[in-house]
């Protein structure tokens, strides 16, 4: 049990792990589009504002992801 506990936390550390991450990070963006849609049919600028807010923390996520992920050396051609 021990061995399996410990492949799960290196996964986060890995190239594959952090393909994960970036999608699962991304997918957010969908609610938050979805927020913004309804927070402007409403004319409600509170929700708008969180929405925008929300929409910051996810590309703030998504940029330290990629960041990782060059980190890992990654040897993709279009990461650069």
């Amino acid at each position: 049990m021990s061995s399996a506990l410990s492949k799960a936390k290196g996964f986060k550390k890995s190239k594959s792990g952090t393909y994960l991450s970036m999608a699962t990070t991304a997918f957010g963006a969908v609610g938050v589009a979805k927020q913004i849609k309804k927070a402007r049919a409403e004319q409600d600028k509170l929700r708008l504002f969180d929405a925008a807010v929300s929409a910051v923390a996810i590309a703030t996520g998504l940029a330290i992801l990629y960041r990782e992920l060059k980190r890992l050396g990654d040897d993709d051609v279009l990461l650069g």
